[in-house]
């Protein structure tokens, strides 16, 4: 009775109230936004859907995929030693003098190199009847020894000299046994692999 009068808009807006279902959501012609397809998930749905579980549920074929990520890093360890990556290379490979020397050896001919070659030739030669052939193959290898170990006892003369004159320091501890074993291995077997050619300056 204290109320103002209803005008006829409102009491349009009164009956239309009434007459709409209880609940219903208001359609898009009435400006609202229609609703997604899927309700939004909650905090802890999202979680749960970003959490993974700590422990494989096929621990088969987890051993398995460990077993083939160890067996690919091993085969690039390998690969980078053999290219002489600097990382991938033991302390006693390390540093550039020790690159120095490997290019110094591979550059030239080394007599040593010969030497398992003839002394498997010398073990055919030993089983042979022959005791002539036997004779000369010994004395043809212990010949091959004393030349290899006069070549590398100048080899190693001359390389300690370079290294001073180049790095201007004293050759590092054990230069001449790590000098002297590469110079009697066979080419294609060093490692890591000769980056110079023989007859090459460095």
């Amino acid at each position: 009775m204290f109320g103002r009068n209803k005008t006829p808009s409102d009491a349009q807006a009164t009956s239309d109230a009434a007459a709409q279902p209880t609940g219903e959501v208001p359609s898009a012609s009435a400006g609202k936004t229609p609703k997604k397809g899927r309700p939004t998930p909650t905090r802890k749905e999202r979680e749960a859907a970003r959490r993974r579980p700590l422990v494989p549920t096929d621990r088969k074929a987890a051993k398995r995929q460990s077993r083939d990520d160890a067996r690919r890093q091993r085969v690039e360890q390998r690969e980078a030693f053999a290219r002489g990556d600097e990382k991938a290379l033991p302390p006693r490979d390390k540093g550039p003098v020790k690159a120095f020397i490997r290019d110094f050896i591979d550059s030239r001919r080394n007599f040593g190199e010969i030497l398992l070659p003839l002394m498997l030739i010398v073990l055919v030669l030993t089983v042979l009847p022959n005791r002539l052939l036997q004779m000369g193959a010994f004395f043809l290898i212990w010949m091959v020894v004393v030349i290899g170990v006069v070549d590398a006892y100048l080899m190693v003369r001359r390389l300690k000299a370079q290294i001073r004159e180049r790095f201007h320091t004293e050759p590092p501890r054990g230069t001449a046994s790590y000098a002297v074993m590469r110079a009697f291995q066979l080419r294609s077997g060093r490692r890591p692999m000769p980056r110079v050619k023989r007859g090459d300056k460095i």
